[in-house]
């Protein structure tokens, strides 16, 4: 079972290679090191957690060379280490990756980076946020499926069809959604049945669905 000490050998290594001199824990520190009158810190962990991020913050109060060092995942190019590495850059954190063999990889450096904005991501959240007619959803809840613009439009023609066959043209001109056609031919919940040539019922899913959410229809009436 690998220990933090494992990884002390391998980045005073990298470190001397750079010409730092290097101290093992001083006045707290796994790691201390010095070059041409600058200090650098490092502060080692087996595994990434929130406890060495915020260990590696307090080490900022010292100076702004700090590395957090941890064992290399093997998934370390993947969706999630990509976010851990973006948040040690927003932080202003060098990390370093040290594998099984030794070899000390810097992922990123003490430079204050923040992540850029995504104008598109802003756009869609606005858009998701206005489309909604109220609140539905309890914030960090994951029991019951989330009321999404799209899934309160596919409820509201639900249960304009539920009195009865309906066309197509009729539910967007009753309802107002002039996506109905679209989702009706989707039918991405299963809720609606074609009878005939432009002419749609609810089925068995969709006649749960209005139970299932009747709290929300009640709320919208």
């Amino acid at each position: 079972m690998p220990r933090e000490t494992d990884l002390y050998a391998p980045v005073k290594e990298y470190l001397l290679n750079q010409g730092f001199t290097v101290r093992g824990e001083v006045r707290d520190c796994d790691l201390a090191a010095v070059k041409n009158g600058e200090l650098l810190v490092v502060e080692l962990k087996v595994a990434f957690n929130l406890d060495l991020v915020i260990q590696g913050n307090e080490r900022k109060r010292i100076c702004d060379n700090v590395y957090l060092a941890i064992l290399q995942p093997k998934n370390l190019h993947s969706p999630h280490w990509l976010k851990k590495i973006r948040l040690c850059r927003a932080l202003g954190l060098g990390l370093l990756a040290v594998s099984p063999g030794g070899a000390v990889q810097p992922l990123c450096h003490p430079v204050v980076k923040l992540p850029a904005k995504s104008s598109r991501q802003k756009e869609l959240l606005i858009k998701e946020f206005q489309g909604r007619s109220g609140d539905y959803n309890t914030g960090g809840s994951g029991r019951r499926p989330l009321v999404t613009v799209y899934r309160e439009q596919a409820l509201r023609i639900a249960r304009f069809i539920g009195a009865g066959q309906q066309r197509p043209k009729d539910i967007a001109a009753a309802t107002g959604i002039e996506a109905a056609p679209r989702i009706l031919q989707k039918n991405f919940y299963g809720w609606f049945q074609r009878v005939e040539r432009g002419v749609y019922c609810l089925s068995s899913l969709g006649h749960q669905a209005l139970q299932d959410y009747a709290d929300i229809l009640n709320r919208q009436a």
